[in-house]
């Protein structure tokens, strides 16, 4: 008998997983296709949310011979073995269609007269069972079948497995539901945030309030368009400045540097408003550094008497109008024209100051609220892994 690394109750016992699965198998080498041609052809990130969306996996043109042998069916655990190396699913309802799996997969089958699949799988997600299967400090993290053979699993009777597996189902449904009420509470806070906006913005052509007028932005700022340099001026040690290419690089309020460029073409400055040219067409940021920006971005740099913030809060505001055509199509792009004809509603400075002041008070509010939700977050996968430690120490 395997010698496992913590006492466990009467009747369990340690195996190595080999000892009580087939010989792990790799999946298929095959090209991904939207044509529905083929067998289903699950990868490793159709795995990484936890369930499967079949009707987002693609197909393949695997042969009859392929289908047969690697086919997927009630039972299968598959394990990543390489990039979301951890990722572990069960397949617990037949696919609605033939199914198969990629060569970055590893497929296990367990003999089921002696431990459930779900007993398995709920195992390996523990963070003892995760301290196993993924490799510590490895600059590449790969796993291999060998690796997934040696993992020692507490082994109690099949009754105590299926009792353990109901339990632990219980309580992660009180989980998800939790996550499912933070979840709402999220869209709750984001909406709160539209809601100051519509609020604050008169719609273009809409009647103003006294004293508020109508100006093109290209009134009252310099629209900069971006302008990608030479790749080979890209670098990761910092040399010359910041280089933003998108809405990738945006955090809630300021860009986070990722790539540096050695040659700049299109420079922003400090407090200039940074918008997302290129699909998507509309968020913004504000540059908080001297930075380069790709083509991806625009900066907006205001020449006139009007608060930046206001500026970034009216383009929060009409994002969404940004990023369609009246006809409801998205906008892969929006030029530099386009920019400066836009109408922009605009106050007395004063005014002005009083709308920022309120706004940033209700953005404060959502910020809150979301580093809140983030926190419960934290909570509840600590929640998860109490659970399952307790049940695979039989103390559930």
């Amino acid at each position: 008998m395997a010698k496992g690394p913590y006492e466990l109750p009467k009747g369990w016992r340690w195996v190595k997983l080999g000892e009580v699965c087939a010989k792990p198998q790799y999946g298929v080498t095959q090209s991904a296709s939207q044509e529905p041609v083929g067998p289903k052809f699950l990868r490793i990130t159709d795995i990484t949310s936890g369930y499967i969306d079949w009707d987002k996996v693609p197909y393949c043109q695997a042969d009859q011979r392929a289908l047969e042998k690697y086919r997927l069916t009630v039972g299968d655990i598959l394990f990543a073995r390489s990039g979301s190396v951890g990722a572990v699913i069960l397949i617990k309802e037949q696919p609605p269609v033939d199914a198969v799996f990629a060569s970055y997969l590893i497929r296990v089958r367990v003999n089921q007269t002696v431990v459930l699949p779900e007993f398995v799988e709920l195992f390996v997600k523990s963070n003892f069972g995760q301290s196993q299967l993924v490799p510590r400090g490895a600059a590449q993290k790969n796993i291999n079948a060998k690796r997934i053979q040696q993992i020692f699993i507490p082994l109690p009777p099949l009754p105590e497995q299926r009792r353990i597996v109901a339990r632990i189902e219980e309580l992660m449904e009180r989980v998800r539901e939790a996550r499912r009420l933070r979840e709402k509470a999220k869209k709750d806070a984001d909406r709160l945030m539209q809601a100051a906006l519509a609020e604050v913005f008169p719609r273009p052509g809409q009647k103003l309030p006294p004293g508020w007028k109508w100006v093109k932005l290209g009134e009252v700022c310099k629209v900069i368009m971006g302008q990608s340099p030479p790749s080979k001026t890209y670098n990761m040690e910092r040399k010359g400045l910041p280089f933003f290419q998108g809405k990738a690089d945006f955090g809630e309020l300021y860009p986070t540097p990722r790539v540096w460029c050695s040659s700049p073409q299109k420079i922003a400055q400090p407090g200039d408003i940074l918008i997302s040219v290129r699909a998507p067409v509309g968020p913004t940021n504000l540059a908080n550094v001297t930075c380069c920006i790709g083509r991806g971005l625009a900066a907006l740099r205001v020449t006139h008497a009007i608060e930046r913030k206001w500026l970034l809060y009216y383009f929060r505001n009409i994002e969404s109008d940004l990023s369609h055509r009246g006809s409801g199509s998205t906008f892969s792009a929006i030029t530099k024209r386009q920019l400066e004809e836009l109408p922009i509603p605009l106050p007395s400075l004063p005014e002005q100051r009083r709308i920022v002041a309120y706004l940033d008070q209700v953005q404060a509010r959502v910020t809150a609220l979301q580093k809140a939700q983030k926190s419960t977050e934290a909570e509840l996968h600590r929640l998860e892994q109490a659970i399952l430690d307790k049940a695979f120490r039989g103390e559930l």
